[in-house]
């Protein structure tokens, strides 16, 4: 995709123009067999106008010239239309312009074809099978996406920017006692495929580490119903703070009425937790999800959303930054070309602590340690429910038997005041996915902390 130069520099109103292209690839195996191999691109420009308060948006799925006067004469045009019925001039968008970003992250190594990606698929298949025949059911999922987003704004902004991500799924059944047992683990990350996988024994020890936790869940025990100590490990930290912390803090639903919204500069945690929402880098390594310009062109810097357990403030776009009389943060992000922006979260952890994970599950007198998440759901006041996949009881400072399939729920501000240890370490899963309105990639992960929350039982 060429970068071609629209000139939206003598327009009255503040435009945006982006053009995208998201290219998306998954083959799956079943059990050794080909059960899906598909490939589809969705490619397009849309435009963005604000005028006397309101938006107008408009998108046509080509990017060449005449499209590109059409959606923006529509966008136009829908703009003064809302504007003149909303009766809300709320004055000029805070212009924050960012030029000359180009992030565009294309493998340097040949491109597999679609039989190599089978072969290497098939092949962690037959491992699994000849070397672990007690796993009934298999299923091997790769899905590759590549986000290429060019952006130009009225005020001066221009960037062209290319994110891709390749995430392996490894899902493994046994049976025991008539009962199926399933446990997934996923693999990949950041970068096109060639950049994330090569040879398939690398994944050996993975594997052999996810049949041992899968055999120990099936002869695990139920978890005890009730209010317990635990430790989330870096997976279940990172969707608490998401879901339940981050989704509160967007400013949008702060407007709509988050419970986060008359809270900021009293403390909602103890000391030891601090939460930021981070662009593209975090403590020195770059993160899953890295956006270093969003789709409003504003430069993508790191949001401090609790320090010390103190909260600082929430994610913006340009809109909710002039109602709120602050400046944009660079969260505007959108899935496709005919999406329209949103506040969205990029790399939301919280920070590490000093203490070790083995001295938080030592601490433990009668617990559980929470280790793999599966789906949840959070609202606006920041009440949760999580499934969990993998965890263990902690007995006497040990880790005890594996317990099966469960629930974590609780109020997450109520939660945070329970932490007392947060472990020392950064841990970034690699497939986390948020489905606010319209799907977008999100990094969650972090330390490990300590808390109390109720768990559910049989």
């Amino acid at each position: 995709m060429v970068l071609e130069h629209f000139d939206l520099s003598g327009r009255t109103d503040y435009t945006e123009l982006r053009r995208q292209r998201n290219t998306m690839a998954s083959v799956s195996l079943t059990n050794g067999n080909v059960t899906g191999n598909a490939s589809q691109e969705h490619a397009g420009v849309s435009a963005r106008v604000w005028h006397a308060g309101a938006w107008g948006f408009a998108s046509a799925g080509a990017d060449d010239r005449g499209a590109i006067d059409r959606v923006v004469g529509a966008a136009g045009d829908n703009a003064r239309w809302l504007g003149t019925r909303a009766g809300r001039d709320l004055g000029a968008l805070p212009s924050r312009p960012t030029s000359g970003v180009v992030q565009v992250f294309e493998t340097s190594k040949p491109r597999w074809s679609r039989a190599q990606t089978v072969s290497f698929l098939r092949e962690l298949d037959e491992h699994v099978a000849s070397r672990y025949p007690q796993v009934t059911a298999r299923t091997v999922a790769l899905s590759c996406l590549d986000m290429h987003k060019q952006l130009q704004t009225s005020d001066g902004a221009e960037s062209d920017q290319l994110i891709p991500r390749t995430i392996l799924a490894l899902v493994f059944t046994v049976v025991r006692n008539g009962e199926p047992v399933r446990l997934m683990e996923i693999h990949g990350g950041f970068g096109q495929l060639e950049d994330n996988f090569d040879d398939p024994t690398a994944l050996h020890d993975a594997i052999a580490k996810q049949v041992a936790h899968l055999e120990r869940k099936a002869a695990g025990v139920y978890a005890r119903a009730g209010t317990h100590d635990l430790v989330l490990d870096a997976s279940l930290a990172g969707i608490l703070a998401h879901e339940a912390i981050g989704h509160t803090t967007e400013a949008d639903l702060v407007l709509g009425g988050s419970v986060a919204g008359d809270r900021v500069g009293q403390e909602v945690a103890t000391e030891l937790v601090s939460l930021t929402d981070f662009a593209h880098t975090a403590l020195g390594q770059q993160c899953p999800v890295p956006v270093w310009v969003d789709d409003e062109g504003v430069e993508a810097q790191d949001v401090p959303i609790i320090e010390k357990g103190v909260l600082k403030g929430f994610m913006h776009t340009k809109e909710t930054a002039l109602r709120f009389g602050v400046a944009p943060t660079g969260n505007a992000r959108a899935f496709q070309y005919s999406d329209e922006p949103l506040v969205r979260m990029r790399n939301t952890s919280f920070l590490p602590g000093d203490s070790s994970l083995d001295d938080m599950i030592a601490s433990v007198e009668r617990g559980y340690y929470l280790v793999r998440p599966s789906n949840g759901q959070a609202d606006a006041t920041s009440e949760f429910m999580f499934g969990v996949t993998l965890g263990y009881e902690i007995v006497d400072g040990k880790l005890g038997e594996a317990i099966k399939d469960t629930t974590i729920s609780g109020v997450a501000f109520d939660v945070l005041r329970t932490v007392s240890m947060v472990s020392d370490d950064m841990q970034w899963e690699c497939g986390g996915m948020c489905g606010k309105k319209q799907p977008i990639p999100v990094g969650m992960g972090g330390p490990a902390i300590k808390c109390r929350a109720h768990l559910g039982g049989r």
